[in-house]
C-alpha cells in the first residue's frame, strides 16, 4: 500500500490567538466540512483538547454512514496539533495542523498522510475519486475560512 501525502496552506487575516482556538474546537470541524459528508461529532461537548483525547464522529462516505474515531497525538498550542485515525475509512490517517504568525495574519498548514484500504482496488479508487474527494474537502474549507475571516489582501 502506498502512503499518500496531501499538503495545503492558507493564510487568514486573523491573529494566531484567534485562529488556533477555532481549529482546535471539534465542533468547528462540522462547519469546515462539506455538508455532503454529513460530519457529526458524537463525542459529548465540550471536548477538552490535550494529548490522548479521543473524538468520535459519524461521516458519510459516498452516502454510506461510517464511524470515524481520532486521537490527538500531539498538542502544542497555538502552533500545532496532530490527529490520527483509530477507526475509520482509511488504513492510515495522520493529519498535522500547523499555525504560523505571518504579516497580517496566520498561515494554516495541513499535512495529511494517509493510506487507503483494499490493496490494488484501493489504489485505483484513490486515483479515480478518493484523492479528489479529499482535495474537495480542503477547497470547501478554504471557502468557509474566507467567509469567516475574509481573504488576505495582496
Amino acid at each position: 500500500m502506498n502512503c499518500h501525502i496531501l499538503e495545503k496552506s492558507q493564510t487568514v487575516p486573523a491573529p494566531i490567538e484567534e485562529v488556533f482556538p477555532f481549529f482546535q474546537a471539534p465542533a468547528n470541524l462540522e462547519r469546515l466540512t462539506p455538508p455532503l459528508l454529513g460530519m457529526r461529532i458524537i463525542t459529548p461537548e465540550p471536548v477538552p483538547m490535550h494529548v490522548g483525547v479521543i473524538i468520535d464522529y459519524v461521516v458519510k462516505i459516498r452516502g454510506l454512514p461510517m464511524r470515524w474515531t481520532t486521537c490527538i497525538s500531539e498538542y502544542d498550542p497555538p502552533h500545532r496539533f496532530v490527529d490520527v485515525q483509530l477507526k475509520g475509512p482509511y488504513s492510515f490517517w495522520h493529519h498535522t495542523h500547523e499555525f504560523r504568525e505571518v504579516d497580517g495574519g496566520t498561515e494554516v498548514l495541513d499535512t495529511v498522510k494517509y493510506m487507503v484500504p483494499f490493496g490494488p482496488l484501493g489504489s485505483i479508487l484513490h486515483g479515480l475519486i478518493i484523492r479528489r474527494d479529499i482535495e474537495n474537502i480542503f477547497e470547501y474549507r478554504t471557502k468557509v475560512l474566507n467567509d469567516i475571516y475574509g481573504e488576505m489582501k495582496p
